[in-house]
């Protein structure tokens, strides 16, 4: 992944890979993933979606005082291959996303992307689910 990075504030180590998008979904993968960041007092890698309202995001970010980066992928880039990717680039602890509740014959199969970050990443993932 080559996305730039649009705002850097100064990076702790450790650092969390949490993929963002204004949905509930991406929401509570962002709440979740301060809540672990401030626990452990590490930094985060914040993926976010070029649809993303970027002022409410770094409003949340710099509330919490966490220390983090912004990157925004490549457009037409794959979400879970970027995600993977920067985590293994930056020694990440771990990832975090968030699922989308599903129907019954929905919660058969895992989405594709979140199936492939759970499978393929090599430090552990963080799934969790919008409220």
């Amino acid at each position: 992944m080559s996305g730039a990075v649009e705002k850097v504030q100064p990076s702790a180590s450790p650092r969390i890979v949490v993929g963002y998008s204004s949905r509930p979904e991406g929401r509570a993968a962002l709440r979740r993933a301060l809540s672990e960041a401030t626990l452990r007092s590490a930094g985060l890698i914040v993926l976010h979606g070029a649809d993303d309202d970027l002022v409410e995001l770094t409003a949340d970010l710099d509330a919490a005082g966490v220390a983090y980066e912004l990157r925004a992928p490549e457009e037409g880039s794959d979400a879970a291959e970027d995600l993977i990717e920067v985590a293994e680039d930056t020694g990440a602890v771990f990832i975090v996303i968030g699922l989308r509740r599903r129907s019954p014959v929905g919660k058969l199969l895992l989405g594709s992307n979140a199936q492939r970050v759970l499978l393929d990443a090599s430090c552990p993932v963080l799934a969790v689910k919008a409220e």
